[in-house]
């Protein structure tokens, strides 16, 4: 469990007592002091940082009056980072009230979304101005040998994807289940921003419920009952991408496929084209004010996305959306890469050959099977976390096995279950093994 080193020992946090406090604010429906410019992110929903960090403290203390000694802004929220949870600026919202003047304050508020107040940047344009943030934790350098050192592509892999990225500014990863397109899309930003900078990377995740409400702008309940106007995700990317146009920006989207993409993206489906980004470009949305200043996706802003092949459930991307991504096909990689993670954690090559021999002739008979192909191969990022004591490793294999794999083959072949079960079966051949 990680630690914070750079306070003293009394008053250190660890990530499982500040998650404590997150299960109990939600539990309890307990109301925080808000915070007044940064927020904490976990799981799709915001807290304000300090309170947060406070609540955590008097639990590890077990004293409900304890101060937590730090100010806010960089002191807690540097100590959060540290435990690996997420910092932003406050997402701005806009309320719109039923009297005259607080319909006035609601459209200027909207108009504020797309342009706010005008800063000039190059080419005469002006871009939304953000206010200067006293905190800027500096990320870490992140270089082209860690990005080999930890990816499960070439050299050759690795140059092809960020050309495409680099060529239409945005690009699909798509492959069968666990090859690890998130993975190498997070660390495909990281390259082009040179560093593991967080802050300039919002990541999320498509499902049959999210829509362009969330995604662009649409109307929602406030606390009060009332309904107003609040951006979504991609308007606040760019307000922040077209503010500092000399350094690139990254919106990562998850599973994109599981979404319905064209209802969602809306405008963006023009406005990905890389030659129509910019403010000449700019188109009015559907629910903004008709004084709002038309909105435009900034050229330094970078789309990656992911797209799992083998969900049967969802329907294929349609040519309009094809034609505005670059497309990397990723596979299960079984080899040399795997290999060196799992000797790391000195598991022993009896085993290590059995992993992927066995792998490999189950995605043989997958890849064969008529209803099934090479888009259903398991990928590899199941073995990616050996246990750290080798004794345990025949175990660890065995239980993967059954518990994560197993289920999968018999979803995959739910018209045959014998076929599900012989499969697995010669996985767990001659099981226990030697550890």
């Amino acid at each position: 469990m990680t630690t914070v080193s750079s306070t003293p020992p009394a008053l250190s946090l660890t990530r499982e007592q500040v998650l404590r406090a997150l299960r109990l604010v939600e539990r309890e429906g307990r109301r925080l002091p808000p915070s007044t410019v940064y927020e904490l992110l976990y799981r799709g929903r915001r807290y304000p940082p300090r309170a947060v960090a406070e609540l955590a403290y008097r639990l590890a203390q077990s004293d409900p009056q304890a101060r937590w000694p730090h100010p806010a802004g960089q002191p807690t929220n540097a100590l959060l980072e540290a435990l690996d949870f997420t910092i932003a600026a406050k997402r701005p919202v806009l309320t719109a009230g039923s009297s005259h003047d607080q319909g006035q304050a609601a459209e200027q508020q909207a108009e504020d979304l797309y342009t706010g107040p005008a800063t000039p940047i190059k080419n005469g344009a002006s871009a939304v101005a953000e206010p200067t943030l006293a905190y800027a934790a500096p990320a870490p350098a992140y270089t082209r040998p860690e990005a080999l050192a930890e990816l499960f592509i070439s050299e050759n892999e690795l140059d092809a994807a960020l050309a495409g990225l680099r060529r239409r500014k945005a690009l699909l990863l798509q492959g069968p289940p666990g090859t690890g397109k998130t993975y190498l899309a997070r660390r495909l930003a990281w390259l082009l921003l040179g560093a593991r900078d967080e802050q300039r990377i919002e990541l999320v995740q498509f499902h049959p419920s999210y829509g362009y409400e969330d995604f662009m702008l649409g109307f929602r309940p406030g606390a009060k009952g009332q309904f107003g106007l609040v951006p979504g995700i991609l308007p606040l990317l760019c307000q922040r991408a077209a503010a500092d146009p000399e350094r690139p920006y990254f919106l990562l989207i998850d599973e994109l496929n599981r979404g319905n993409v064209a209802r969602i993206f809306g405008e963006l489906l023009l406005l990905l084209e890389p030659d129509k980004r910019g403010l000449a470009h700019g188109l009015r949305l559907p629910y903004a004010p008709p004084e709002a200043p038309r909105f435009f996706v900034p050229a330094n802003l970078y789309v990656i996305g992911t797209l799992n092949l083998a969900d049967r459930s969802l329907a294929p991307l349609d040519y309009a959306l094809r034609r505005r991504f670059a497309f990397v096909a990723m596979q299960p990689q079984f080899g040399e890469a795997l290999r060196r993670i799992v000797e790391k954690a000195a598991i022993p090559k009896t085993l290590i050959d059995l992993l992927t021999e066995r792998m490999a002739a189950l995605n043989q008979v997958i890849a064969t099977d008529p209803e099934l192909g090479p888009d259903f191969a398991v990928g590899h990022s199941y073995f990616c976390t050996p246990p750290r004591q080798p004794a345990e490793a025949s175990e660890w294999l065995r239980l993967i096995f059954e518990q994560e794999i197993g289920p999968l083959l018999a979803d995959y072949w739910r018209e045959q279950p014998d076929k599900a079960a012989t499969q697995l079966r010669k996985l767990l051949h001659d099981w226990p093994l030697p550890a």
